[in-house]
């Protein structure tokens, strides 16, 4: 019983340790511009609808003013 105990409590300590609410990013050495041709050509090969390419435009031109 102690031990079981004592295995669930290592486990907790360990699981709640593991959590962040930080958001780690990559750098980013893609410019503005190769961006909108990738999303381009992602709707040219079907892999976005109009309507996604056209909200994740918008969001990139947004994202830089």
């Amino acid at each position: 019983m102690i031990r079981t105990l004592m295995c669930a409590t290592l486990l907790a300590l360990t699981v709640t340790g593991c959590s962040s609410t930080d958001v780690v990013r990559a750098p980013l050495d893609v410019t503005i511009g190769q961006q909108l041709i990738d999303l381009k050509e992602a709707h040219t090969n079907g892999a976005l609808s109009l309507s996604e390419y056209n909200d994740q435009r918008r969001r990139l031109i947004n994202s830089v003013k």
